[in-house]
C-alpha cells in the first residue's frame, strides 16, 4: 500500500510546508482506510495566516462590490465544472452517501451564488431632509478579518457554503480552521478560490487543534467569529470572543421534534420521518432524531417506518446505490452505539437494531444501520441529548398540545416539524413552537440562503444567523453619514453682514 499523501495548509495564496510534528489523519470512513495525513497548525502558522489576511484586507476592501461579485461568479462556475470531483472528495472524506454529498456541495454552490447577489444586498438606505437641508444614507463596509471554525460533518456547506464566501464577497478577510478529520475538501476549495481570482490572502486555510484555534477567539486583528459545533464549544466561543469585543455567531446542538397527528397521511409521513431522521446518517443539525405521536396513530406509523427503512441499502458512500453511508469515524460509531445501549438501559423499545449491519467487502466500514426506540419517555436522555446518528426516538402524546408543550420543553430548538392536515393545528403550531426553523409536513425545514438559518435556545448564540441579510449584517458595519449644502451666494452675503471690519 503506498503512504497517504500529506496535505498542506493554505496561507497568503499557497500551500506551505507546516513544520509542525504533529499530525490528524483522515480516514474513509466507508472502508477504515487512510486517506491523508494533515499537519496540525503550529501557534505560529495560524498567527501567520491572521498576518496575511489582515495585510491584504485594506486593498481587497477598496475592491469595488461588482469587482468582488464578479469573482464570486467565477468561483460559483468552477464549483458546477468540479461538481462530480468534489462530491467524491466529500464522500470520500465524510462518509455520507453520494446523494447527500452533492447536496452538501451542492448547498456551497447555492451560497455562493447568493454572494453574488452582493451589490444589492450591501446597498444601505438613505432619507432626504431628515431634517431643514440635511440629508442622511447609511453604508456598509466590511469590517477586517474573520474567522471560521467548522464542523466535521458538512465538509463543503458549511466552511466554504456559509462562511467565506459571505465574508468575502463582503470584503473581508478569512481564515478558516476546517475540521480535523475533514479537512480535504476545504483545502480544495482554496485552489478553486484562487483560480477565480479571490486575492492572496483573502482566504487561508488551516488545519489545527483547538488549543492553536483559541487564538482567534482573543487576537486583536481578528474582528469575529463563525463556529459551527457543540453547544459546550459553542458556548465557550461566544463567551471568549464577545469579551474581546468580537462579532460571533455560534450555531450549536439539536434534537429538533416532530409532531405527528392522528390525520397525517401515514405512508407519505412516514417517509419524510425517514428521510429526515436518516439521512446524512443523523449527523446534521437539521435531522429528525425524534417523532412525537399522537397515540391513535402511533402503532402504525412506526410499523411504516420499520418497513421502509428495511427497504433502504446500507452501504459505502461513492456507491451511488447506497441510501444510508457509514458515520464519521471510528470514535464516533463507538459514541453511538454507547448512546444505543444506553437507550436499552433507560427502558426505551429496540424495534429496530442497527449495531450488527454488514456490509460485504467493507467490513472495516464506520457502519450503523437505521435504529428505533418507541415508548420514549421525557425522563429517558435517549430522547434528550444530541446522539447525531441513525438513532430514531418516538415518544407518544395523546393531543396536540400535549405534544407542543413537550417539544417546547427541549433545551434546543434548531427546528420543528408538524405533519397533519389541518391548516388549524399547522398554524397553532407555527406559531406557538419554539424552533427557529418549522416545518410544516418538511421534515427537514432548512430554508434556501435568502431566509437566515434561525436556531434557536441552545442552538444558537449570537444576534445575527447566517444566510441571508442577516449574513450581510453580520459581515458589515454601518456608517451613517448626515450631509449639508450651502448656498454660496447666500453664504456670502452671511460673510459680508456679520463682518465688523475688524482684523
Amino acid at each position: 500500500m503506498s503512504e497517504p499523501s500529506i496535505m498542506k495548509p493554505f496561507i497568503n495564496g499557497r500551500f506551505i510546508e507546516s513544520t509542525s510534528e504533529k499530525f490528524n489523519t483522515i480516514y474513509n470512513p466507508s472502508t477504515g482506510e487512510v486517506l491523508a495525513k494533515v499537519p496540525c497548525c503550529t501557534k505560529d502558522e495560524v498567527e501567520q495566516a491572521i498576518a496575511a489576511a489582515k495585510a491584504a484586507f485594506p486593498a481587497w476592501k477598496d475592491t469595488p462590490v461588482r469587482k468582488r461579485a464578479s469573482i464570486m461568479m467565477k468561483l460559483r462556475n468552477l464549483i458546477e465544472e468540479h461538481m462530480e470531483e468534489l462530491t467524491d472528495l466529500c464522500a470520500r472524506e465524510n462518509g455520507k452517501c453520494w446523494s447527500e454529498a452533492a447536496g452538501d456541495v451542492g448547498k456551497a454552490l447555492e451560497m455562493t451564488e447568493l454572494a453574488c447577489s452582493a451589490p444589492s444586498l450591501l446597498m444601505g438606505e438613505s432619507l432626504m431632509n431628515t431634517s431643514s437641508g440635511y440629508d442622511t444614507t447609511l453604508y456598509r463596509e466590511p469590517i477586517g478579518v474573520f474567522a471560521g471554525i467548522a464542523p466535521w460533518n458538512f465538509p463543503a456547506m458549511i466552511p466554504v457554503g456559509w462562511m467565506a464566501p459571505l465574508a468575502i464577497v463582503c470584503g473581508n478577510a478569512f481564515v478558516l480552521k476546517p475540521a480535523s478529520t475533514t479537512p480535504m475538501t476545504s483545502l480544495r476549495f482554496a485552489e478553486l478560490y484562487k483560480e477565480a481570482g479571490v486575492p492572496d490572502g483573502i482566504f487561508n486555510v488551516v488545519p489545527c487543534s483547538r488549543n492553536e484555534a483559541e487564538i482567534f477567539l482573543t487576537h486583536e486583528d481578528v474582528k469575529g467569529i463563525t463556529f459551527v459545533g457543540s453547544t459546550a464549544v459553542g458556548q465557550h466561543v461566544y463567551a471568549t470572543a464577545a469579551a474581546h469585543g468580537k462579532r460571533v455567531q455560534c450555531l450549536c446542538e439539536a434534537k429538533n421534534h416532530a409532531l405527528v397527528l392522528k390525520d397525517a397521511p401515514i405512508t407519505r409521513t412516514a417517509a419524510g420521518i425517514m428521510n429526515s431522521s436518516f439521512g446524512c446518517a443523523g449527523e446534521r443539525c437539521m435531522a429528525l432524531p425524534v417523532v412525537v405521536a399522537e397515540e391513535e396513530i402511533a402503532d402504525q406509523l412506526v410499523a411504516e417506518i420499520v418497513r421502509l427503512c428495511k427497504q433502504q441499502k446500507v452501504g459505502p458512500a461513492y456507491d451511488k446505490t447506497s441510501n444510508l453511508g457509514p458515520v464519521g469515524s471510528k470514535g464516533h460509531q463507538q459514541f453511538i452505539l454507547d448512546w444505543i445501549q444506553k437507550g436499552i438501559d433507560e427502558g426505551a423499545q429496540l424495534v429496530l437494531d442497527g449495531r450488527d449491519v454488514k456490509v460485504p467487502g467493507y467490513e472495516n466500514g464506520y457502519y450503523i444501520g437505521h435504529t428505533i426506540f418507541d415508548h420514549v419517555t421525557e425522563d429517558m436522555t435517549v430522547g434528550t441529548r444530541e446522539i447525531f446518528g441513525p438513532v430514531l426516538c418516538i415518544k407518544r402524546v395523546k393531543s396536540f398540545e400535549e405534544g407542543l408543550q413537550l417539544m417546547n420543553r427541549n433545551p434546543f430548538a434548531n427546528g420543528s416539524v408538524i405533519f397533519t392536515q389541518s391548516g388549524y393545528y399547522a398554524r397553532e403550531f407555527a406559531r406557538r413552537t419554539d424552533g427557529g426553523m418549522v416545518g410544516i409536513n418538511v421534515g427537514i425545514p432548512v430554508p434556501i440562503g435568502v431566509f437566515p438559518f434561525s436556531g434557536h435556545k441552545k442552538s444558537f448564540f449570537g444576534d445575527l444567523h447566517c444566510h441571508g441579510k442577516d449574513a450581510f449584517r453580520f459581515y458589515t458595519e454601518s456608517k451613517t453619514v448626515t450631509v449639508r449644502w450651502f448656498d454660496e451666494e447666500e453664504m456670502k452675503k452671511e460673510q459680508v453682514s456679520t463682518w465688523d471690519g475688524s482684523l
